[in-house]
């Protein structure tokens, strides 16, 4: 009975990689597109000086909707959608690494902390310059005063460029400004902050899920299990990550170059509490986000079997 309830975790050669594939591109997609908003609040918190523009992020969800509309919302979104090659190549690193280490090592959560500190590496190299990109578009109406760039209007019509047009515009000014190194910058902070994130996550995912289980009837799908440790795993990443990533924010954001010095500043400026500024709206997205991530990505991972081994697996 109690082998039975053990959670089944499908490996990387148990899949059908063109499935896989065509499949995770939708499921990736239709993720970022759900957590955007929460993502783009949490950027404005964790930039801005204290409370002089949000009080929260509730506070900063109705200004923003009522000021620039739901378009509002969703700044810098197209760029950001470049980031499906990210999420590819996370999703591709963490199954194999996952696989090579299983040749040194049957503890699952050793497998899972090296896989995801890895995948994280791999996917940031390719996110970063696009997250550069995407938060200073994310900082636009309301949070410009904040940022360094400003879009500049269309001297025929005297509005600003659309779309890709504006991000031609930011990307021009941080090249002219900071040259290739400006996209790059926030990179050390970025790798501070999702590495340990990563491989904090899929240990506690996978812990919370067999917890789960035991306490669970025999009878209960395993896949709401999973749904259930997902949120517990991102709260539990996002707490322990939070305070690097404000200060990855405000490197990438303000410009800064010295990690060590943009932390001692804002414990100067705003205290310990400084370190937990964004961390609300960091959860809330984390939580839709972890459970249509795990969702999606057990049920893609479940479609993508190979056809003889679909009816060995307990759901």
């Amino acid at each position: 009975m109690q082998q039975k309830r053990n959670i089944q975790i499908i490996e990387w050669e148990d899949l059908d990689k063109r499935k896989f594939y065509s499949f995770g591109l939708f499921m990736t997609m239709t993720i970022r597109a759900t957590v955007y908003p929460a993502t783009l609040i949490r950027t404005r918190l964790q930039v801005q000086r204290g409370k002089s523009l949000y009080s929260g992020t509730f506070d900063a969800f109705f200004k923003i909707l009522r000021a620039e509309g739901v378009r509002g919302l969703y700044r810098g979104f197209m760029v950001n959608t470049f980031t499906l090659i990210s999420g590819q190549a996370y999703i591709t690193t963490y199954e194999l690494v996952r696989k090579y280490v299983s040749q040194y090592s049957d503890d699952n959560t050793v497998k899972s902390l090296v896989a995801g500190g890895s995948a994280s590496l791999v996917a940031q190299s390719i996110t970063v310059p696009i997250d550069v990109v995407s938060q200073q578009l994310m900082m636009q109406g309301q949070g410009q005063h904040l940022t360094r760039f400003r879009l500049t209007s269309n001297s025929e019509t005297g509005k600003p460029k659309k779309v890709f047009g504006q991000t031609r515009n930011i990307m021009a000014q941080i090249f002219a400004t900071d040259g290739l190194p400006g996209f790059y910058r926030g990179y050390v902070a970025s790798l501070l902050t999702y590495i340990p994130n990563s491989a904090v996550w899929w240990p506690f995912y996978h812990f919370y899920a067999e917890q789960l289980s035991k306490l669970a009837p025999s009878d209960c799908p395993h896949l709401l299990l999973q749904a259930m440790a997902g949120p517990l795993a991102a709260a539990t990443a996002s707490t322990v990550t939070n305070p690097m990533d404000v200060v990855r924010a405000r490197v990438q954001v303000e410009g800064r170059t010295s990690v060590v010095e943009t932390f001692k500043q804002l414990i100067q400026e705003e205290g310990c509490w400084g370190l937990t500024k964004g961390l609300s709206a960091r959860i809330i997205s984390s939580t839709p986000t972890a459970i249509v991530m795990v969702v999606g990505y057990e049920t893609l991972k479940k479609l993508s079997l190979r056809p003889e081994l679909v009816d060995s697996r307990h759901w």
